[in-house]
């Protein structure tokens, strides 16, 4: 069942949304970044991820949002899991005033073993791989997204 806006942006105010964040690295050890369009982090560099849907495995879940937003479909035994990290918002996908977002995050790893080309979504403006160290240095890469490389 799909919600409407104004029944969803109910439940973005009142609980947690769950989701998947895939940290994507190249041969190289670079990271694929798309810079999002939409709110939430509107303007930032971003990993590609997305909400979980209501009974949708978490192995679908991974494999919907790499084929939507990059046309990747990697294999689920290839993905090695981060952890789980929460994300805070100011704003909400709607820019509805006052309710901000909260994120449940079960970040994954994914080795792409080949330099096929990649699909952008509409959520994207663009693509692009960084190394690490210049991901972390860039003001304009999300502080949610440095944390899956600030781990001590």
């Amino acid at each position: 069942m799909k919600l409407d806006d104004s029944k969803f942006i109910q439940i973005v105010d009142a609980t947690p949304l769950v989701s998947v964040d895939l940290i994507i690295k190249n041969a190289e050890g670079a990271v694929l970044l798309g810079k999002r369009v939409n709110r939430p982090a509107a303007g930032y560099w971003f990993v590609p991820g997305g909400r979980i849907r209501k009974n949708e495995l978490l192995r679908n879940a991974i494999q919907r949002v790499a084929d939507f937003e990059l046309g990747l479909s990697p294999a689920t035994e290839n993905l090695r899991f981060l952890g789980v990290y929460e994300h805070f918002y100011g704003d909400n996908y709607l820019g509805h005033e006052g309710i901000g977002t909260h994120y449940v995050v079960l970040a994954y790893e994914y080795l792409l073993q080949d330099s096929r080309p990649l699909k952008k979504d509409d959520q994207h403006s663009e693509l692009r791989w960084w190394k690490v160290d210049d991901l972390l240095n860039c003001s304009d890469v999300h502080k949610n997204t440095k944390a899956y490389f600030n781990q001590v």
